[in-house]
């Protein structure tokens, strides 16, 4: 891992941190993965702004959070990583709405909201991403989806312009979101409703708590690896296969809940990738259903 300074890079203004040879396995829950060429944490936004404009067109960009819903292979990245978290994670209150930045955990924006006395936006709590993850897959829990409660994103191109969007730019489906083509999210406005006093808070108490006791938390996980196919739930489909504690290497389906695979030591990539290619094939071949991932699987094999 080596840092460059705006004198040393190739850049002509930077005031972030610009890292080479970045090791991913720092930067997702799963805790594995390549390094990537190039990570970019930007100061603020108009840094993030300055530093697109002068990154060459062909380049590869990828966006990382929390690194929640991400598997890098063992060969890592060709290409920059920017992560955003904890840099575009402002708050801001317009009466029954909150604007989030993309950076904010989704945990984060729960808890504001119930602080100002806002309801709907509980759910939140589950999702282990920021804003910007969650808005770009349609992230959910506990029956909520985040495009639920969207009036308007703005969003970032590979030139740096920022753009004000409306809901009707997007298609927005289960567990996706076609955005314009090369525009990232730096933010999103959320419609909530007046609660009342302690009921969010309470509720999210209550959501967490559901969560513990049924999916393994503390474990190095991605959270769901599989989207639910229509009228069925993956986690069940998986259980009857029974596939729960199956492992390849230190990669393990896990025990508690079907739909989370764990990295219980040492698993590499490419350990996770074959037991979830594994687990697809056993359904499809006893259910003939084909799992979709709902994870984001991305760089090079070794």
């Amino acid at each position: 891992m080596r840092a460059e300074n705006s004198y040393e890079s190739d850049y002509l203004v930077m005031r972030g941190t610009l890292l080479h040879d970045e090791p991913m396995s720092a930067h997702t829950s799963w805790r594995t993965g390549g390094t990537a060429d190039r990570f970019f944490v930007p100061a603020d936004i108009d840094d993030l702004s300055t530093y697109l404009s002068q990154m060459d067109s062909l380049e590869k960009i990828y966006w990382v959070g929390l690194g929640s819903n991400l598997l890098v292979r063992d060969g890592g990245i060709r290409g920059t990583v920017i992560s955003v978290t904890a840099v575009l994670d402002d708050m801001k209150l317009h009466g029954a709405e909150i604007e989030t930045g993309a950076g904010l955990t989704c945990a984060k924006a729960a808890r504001f909201a119930a602080k100002n006395n806002l309801s709907g936006a509980e759910f939140l709590a589950g999702i282990p991403g920021t804003i910007g993850g969650a808005l770009a897959m349609n992230a959910g829990a506990f029956g909520g989806e985040i495009w639920d409660l969207v009036t308007s994103v703005k969003t970032i191109d590979r030139t740096g312009k920022i753009f004000n969007r409306e809901v009707e730019n997007f298609e927005v489906n289960y567990r996706s979101v076609k955005s314009p083509k090369n525009e990232y999210f730096v933010s999103a406005r959320l419609l909530l409703k007046q609660g009342v006093t302690g009921t969010a808070k309470s509720n999210i108490r209550d959501l967490l708590s559901q969560r513990a006791e049924s999916q393994p938390i503390g474990a190095h996980s991605c959270g769901s690896v599989f989207r639910n196919p229509e009228g069925d739930f993956a986690a069940r489909l998986i259980e009857e296969c029974g596939l729960k504690g199956y492992r390849k290497g230190d990669a393990e389906v896990s025990t508690k809940h079907a739909n989370f695979i764990i990295n219980s030591g040492s698993a590499s990539a490419e350990d996770i990738e074959t037991l979830i290619y594994l687990v697809q094939d056993k359904v499809e071949k006893k259910f003939n259903v084909r799992l979709e991932t709902e994870v984001c699987i991305v760089g090079e094999i070794v």
